[in-house]
C-alpha cells in the first residue's frame, strides 16, 4: 500500500543520540547529557500551582483556536513590560509549542513549490517540516565572518527566486544573535522583494550580553515565533505563540482551527502565571551563564578552540575538523568512551556538519565541569 513521501524526511538526529544515551544508562553506565536542548529545571512554581488548580477546577475543554483571551492579553503585556513594544492581543496566536507555530506560519505564507531561505547551520526541524509540505528549503551557508547569520549580501548570492526568509536569534545551534541594525537590514531586504520574514525568538530571555532585540519593535509585517519551552522551562507543556501580521490573521486562525482545534487548555491556564515568575526564571540564567563561561574556558584546553560566540541560548557549536571529518562517528566514540552525549553537526548543516559538534549546557554546573575534565583526558 502507498506510503506518502511526506514522511520520507531525515530523522532528528539528536533524538537518535538521546536514544543511544538512554541505552547506555540502561546498562548502568553514566551519561553526561550535553545533547538535549531543554532546560534541566522544572517549570516555575506558580505555573505548577496554576496547573494543579486548573486540573481540579477548570472544565478544560476546547479554547479559542488562537488561544485563551486571558493568555493572549498577558503575552501582549509581556511585550510592553519586557521590550517596551506595543503588540495588540489580537495579533497574538497561542500555538501547540513553537512547532505548531512554524507549521502554521509555513502553511499560511507559502504554497507547494515555493522557496524559503534558511541559514546553515540551523534547527533541522525547519527544513524537515518544509520538506513534508513540499516547500523548498534553500540553505544559505554562513560562518564566523557573519556570526553564522544570513545577511543581504549572502541572500543575493542565492540562485533563483525566494518567497520567504527564516532567521533565528538567538540561533540553534550557534547561539548567535542579530543586533538591531542587522535585523533592520533583513526586514528592509524582505520588504523590497515582497518576501515574508519569519523570526524565531524562542531563546529570548536566555542571553549573555544584554537582551535580544525583538522584530516586533521594528516591523508589524514580520511573523514572530516564541515559546514557553526554553526561558520558562516548559518544554513538555507544548505551548508557544506567534505574533501575526494583520493580513495573515484569518488564514492562521482557519488553519489552527482545522489542524489543532486549540492549544492544550491545561497548559494555557498555567502559562498565564509564567510571567509572574520572572525572578525564578532569571535565577536559571545564573546557572546557564556559569555553564557557558566554564565551557568557553575549558573546551579550548581540550583542543576545541574554534567555537561559535554563544551570545544566547544554551549551546556551544564547536569546529572539530582538526580531530575528525565524521562528526557522527566522533560523537558515537565520545559517548562510548567517555559517557558524554553531544549532537553531531549534520543535524544542523547537512553539507558541512560533519566537521562540527553541538554541546548543550542546559544541565547542571557539576555535569559541565565533569564533561570538560573527561574531554581533556580523552582528547589528550
Amino acid at each position: 500500500m502507498k506510503v506518502s513521501k511526506r514522511g520520507a524526511v531525515p530523522p532528528f538526529y539528536v533524538m537518535e543520540v538521546m536514544k543511544a544515551a538512554a541505552a547506555r544508562e540502561a546498562e548502568g553506565k553514566s551519561v553526561l547529557h550535553l545533547e538535549v536542548g531543554q532546560p534541566a529545571t522544572r517549570a516555575p512554581e506558580w505555573v505548577r500551582r496554576a496547573a494543579m488548580a486548573a486540573a481540579g477546577e477548570a472544565r478544560l475543554g476546547y479554547t479559542d483556536a488562537l488561544g485563551m483571551p486571558e493568555l493572549r492579553a498577558r503575552i501582549a503585556r509581556h511585550y510592553k513590560d519586557y521590550y517596551g513594544v506595543r503588540v495588540p492581543a489580537e495579533r497574538i496566536a497561542v500555538t501547540t509549542g513553537s512547532s505548531g507555530a512554524f507549521l502554521l506560519s509555513f502553511l499560511a505564507t507559502m504554497d507547494a513549490g515555493d522557496r524559503i531561505a534558511l541559514a546553515e547551520p540551523g534547527y533541522p526541524a525547519y527544513r524537515n517540516i518544509l520538506a513534508s509540505l513540499d516547500i523548498e528549503a534553500v540553505g544559505v551557508p554562513t560562518g564566523p565572518e557573519t556570526r553564522f547569520q544570513p545577511t543581504p549580501d549572502l541572500l543575493d548570492q542565492v540562485e533563483g527566486p525566494l518567497d520567504a526568509l527564516l532567521v533565528a536569534t538567538p540561533a540553534n545551534p550557534t547561539g548567535t544573535m542579530l543586533d538591531t541594525e542587522s535585523m533592520r537590514d533583513l526586514i528592509s531586504y524582505c520588504d523590497r522583494r515582497d518576501m515574508r520574514l519569519i523570526v524565531d525568538e524562542i531563546y529570548h530571555g536566555i542571553t549573555y550580553h544584554g537582551p535580544a532585540v525583538t522584530a516586533a519593535a521594528l516591523s508589524d509585517r514580520v511573523i514572530i515565533i516564541n515559546s514557553f519551552s526554553k526561558y520558562f522551562s516548559m518544554t513538555g507543556w507544548r505551548l508557544g505563540w506567534m505574533v501575526v501580521p494583520e493580513d495573515l490573521h484569518r488564514s492562521v486562525e482557519c488553519l489552527a482551527q482545522n489542524h489543532f482545534i486549540s492549544p492544550p487548555a491545561l497548559s494555557q491556564h498555567a502559562a498565564i502565571a509564567a510571567f509572574d515568575c520572572m525572578e525564578e526564571v532569571e535565577a536559571n540564567m545564573v546557572r546557564y551563564r556559569q555553564n557557558r563561561d566554564l565551557l568557553l574556558a575549558e573546551l579550548p584546553k581540550a583542543g576545541l578552540d574554534d567555537l561559535a560566540p554563544a551570545d544566547g541560548a544554551f549551546y556551544i557549536y564547536a569546529n572539530v575538523s582538526r580531530l575528525t571529518n565524521d562528526s557522527v562517528a566522533f560523537c558515537q566514540r565520545m559517548l562510548a568512551e567517555t559517557g558524554i552525549a553531544a549532537t553531531p553537526g549534520i543535524d544542523f548543516d547537512p553539507p558541512r556538519g560533519h566537521q562540527y559538534v553541538r554541546f548543550s549546557f542546559a544541565g547542571t554546573p557539576e555535569d559541565m565541569a565533569e564533561a570538560a575534565e573527561r574531554l581533556k583526558v580523552w582528547l589528550a
